[in-house]
């Protein structure tokens, strides 16, 4: 119960309510909020956080500070740098070199340029630096319900030459693209034109794919694309709602 509430409030904490969670797993709303309240005391839940578009705000620029913190004192640098004007997130890394990163809001240049001088001043070694264009979340989908549709799992990604990519997935049972040929799903677009199936694992055999090959829930399905792999096909792995929004 605890992990499903977890779930919906990664999901969206805004507009869920205990009532709503208490539908969903069959218990009274006093449940939930009573589970709640542990989760938050136990320091499970550690807050609720708005995402904001500082871009879309006031056009200013999120920028992320990868820095060398000396392992002994990054505890208390990061609580240090959280209290430099300009400064909205801070994560500890357990190892690397890149080991403390500082995102930061800054309205232009200058301003970041003050940030980093003021990291600077606490003894970190600012290794690299970049504007962050987007950032997601989404909820831990173990966490989630058992059954109904799932996102499709995306179980590798890479990146080649150029804008080409591999991506292999598993097919979720209510994927648009499940019971259907490789050829009948080209032809009605769930692929697109330049995604190819390059291999099917199933039942921990690998079967080569060819025209009239069916693509079934639970397989393994490796994609290769020049132009790069739509989150539209990776969409029509998964279960239909997910596909549909």
């Amino acid at each position: 119960m605890d992990r499903r509430i977890i779930h919906a409030l990664m999901d969206d904490a805004r507009n869920t309510s205990a009532p709503t969670i208490a539908d969903d797993v069959n218990v009274s709303p006093g449940t939930i909020r009573n589970r709640i309240a542990q989760l938050e005391d136990r320091d499970v839940i550690t807050g609720y956080h708005a995402a904001i578009d500082f871009e879309r705000a006031e056009a200013h620029l999120p920028n992320l500070f990868m820095c060398n913190a000396p392992v002994s004192e990054r505890e208390s640098i990061a609580r240090q740098a959280r209290i430099i004007p300009g400064v909205v997130n801070v994560r500890e890394l357990m190892t690397g070199r890149r080991n403390l990163h500082v995102l930061a809001v800054g309205k232009d240049t200058e301003d970041l340029r003050r940030i980093a001088r003021s990291l600077s001043d606490l003894g970190v070694e600012i290794e690299d630096e970049v504007l962050v264009q987007t950032e997601t979340t989404c909820a831990y989908s173990p966490y989630g319900p058992d059954d109904g549709p799932r996102d499709a799992v995306l179980t590798d990604f890479i990146s080649l030459s150029g804008d080409a990519e591999v991506a292999e997935v598993t097919v979720d049972r209510d994927a648009r693209v499940a019971g259907t040929s490789i050829q009948d799903a080209a032809r009605s677009d769930t692929l697109s034109d330049d995604t190819l199936v390059i291999a099917i694992e199933r039942d921990d055999s690998v079967v080569t794919p060819h025209g009239d090959t069916e693509i079934r829930p639970d397989d393994i399905v490796t994609l290769f694309s020049r132009g790069g792999v739509s989150e539209e096909t990776i969409a029509n792995f998964s279960g239909s709602d997910s596909a549909d929004s």
